[in-house]
């Protein structure tokens, strides 16, 4: 079930024309901006309960679990976690549970959606481009990069534990895969005029390579934690429903959200039971994921090295799918974020991009406007090295700085501000 193409527009002009057309027609006419409205004085308030120390708090307690690779108990007992820390925001949880070693059918856009990283196109697994040499490296007779210009290094997952020096973290990343089903945990905010329909922000909580998994992808796990702490206060209310799904087995294939889409798609609007008033799945109205959040310090240079700090151009990067069949409406919610973090976000600005894949908004892109948002592009950045600790041992807590994580703070504001534009959030006064 899709959201029609009107009924979506009209959700993105009431947004919009909050954070841009006070502004626009102060420039047109030359008249002071008009002042703000009683919702965006809330959405304000609101942004500003987002706290640097509480968003590394929450990426710090995620790495305690090791890098949560699916199946395993760490993996398992981070779900627990999660959902222990859902629950004492007041949000309500549910969970879906899948077998890894049971697929699910995909559409086309999910069978293309991963794997497309350097040197390869992004039709999916083996459509690839052959590099005689790495691209980057001082043996690349050319400048290829992103694109095929600039400079790029070598990627790829780190399956050796041993390349992990710290010895207590080794001994908790060598504990076997489980086989076995798997369960991944959400949490809904309800909407007070039309709970029966819902935007989905998620993040996926497993990772690979043997470190902590803080970038990947702890720091969009911990976004879509600290939201859902921010949107269940007990003061806000929305029209519509918020879901705040924690993915699983996104580094296996995309798993869980293939899963969730399999066994939730079909329940979508339906009242259960009848003229209860309650929909335990509602009707999807757009997705948004967070796929490593943090690492924005630029191209590699002639050498393969990065820069040591977040470069100053830093920014958070919004990409929507171009061939997918929601495209024109993906588009629109990009844009949209985009604005949101003009207006709201204190540090980094906002691009947007057409090129989303290799994450958990893939499987419904064909379905509904999903766009997802990163430290780069997927495709021709974090594919072509531009951050040396993915799937790495690196990708540790220890190794990211408060420019790093403050990065990672403005996406949150970015889709805070968006989503409680979009549901119509708002702060009861108290009685």
């Amino acid at each position: 079930m899709s959201l029609s193409y009107s009924q979506f527009a009209t959700a993105i002009m009431s947004a919009v024309c909050v954070t841009s057309v006070a502004a626009q027609q102060s420039s047109v006419s030359g008249q002071a901006p008009q002042p703000p409205t009683a919702q965006t004085d809330d959405v304000r308030t609101l942004v500003g309960r987002l706290e640097l120390d509480k968003y590394k708090a929450t990426i710090k307690g995620l790495t305690a679990f090791g890098d949560r690779r699916e199946g395993t108990d760490r993996n398992r007992r981070a779900v627990d976690w999660i959902e222990a820390q859902l629950k004492s925001y007041g949000c309500e949880t549910g969970r879906i549970t899948y077998d890894p070693a049971a697929p699910v059918p995909t559409t086309d856009a999910a069978r293309g959606g991963r794997g497309a990283g350097r040197g390869q196109t992004g039709r999916g697994r083996g459509a690839t481009e052959p590099r005689p040499t790495p691209a980057g490296t001082p043996e690349d007779p050319v400048r290829r990069g992103a694109g095929g210009k600039g400079f790029g290094r070598p990627t790829g997952v780190n399956n050796d534990p041993m390349r992990q020096p710290d010895e207590a973290l080794r001994a908790l990343n060598t504990q076997p895969v489980i086989p076995g089903t798997v369960d991944e945990v959400y949490c809904t905010k309800w909407g007070t005029t039309r709970p029966g329909e819902m935007y989905i922000i998620g993040a996926h909580m497993d990772g690979i390579g043997y470190g902590e998994a803080a970038n990947d992808d702890g720091s969009g796990t911990a976004i879509v934690m600290e939201l859902a702490r921010v949107f269940s206060a007990p003061e806000v209310a929305t029209d519509v429903s918020i879901r705040f799904a924690l993915w699983n087995g996104e580094e296996g294939g995309l798993r869980g959200a293939r899963a969730y889409v399999h066994q939730r798609g079909d329940l979508q609007g339906r009242e259960d039971p009848p003229g209860s008033g309650k929909y335990p799945e509602p009707k999807w109205l757009g997705m948004i994921q967070h796929d490593m959040m943090m690492f924005d310090h630029g191209m590699p240079g002639p050498d393969g090295k990065l820069g040591a700090e977040q470069r100053r151009e830093a920014d958070v990067n919004i990409e929507f799918q171009e061939n997918s069949k929601m495209a024109a409406e993906a588009q629109k919610l990009a844009w949209l974020f985009r604005n949101a973090n003009e207006r709201y976000a204190t540090d980094y600005p906002a691009t947007v991009g057409n090129h989303m894949q290799s994450t958990d908004s893939v499987p419904f892109s064909d379905i509904i406007p999903a766009i997802s948002l990163r430290e780069n592009e997927r495709r021709d950045h974090i594919g072509f090295g531009w951050d040396p600790h993915w799937h790495q041992p690196t990708d540790r807590f220890s190794t990211f700085s408060d420019r790093d994580f403050r990065l990672g703070l403005n996406a949150a504001q970015t889709t805070l501000a968006a989503i409680a534009q979009l549901s119509r959030a708002r702060l009861n006064k108290p009685n």
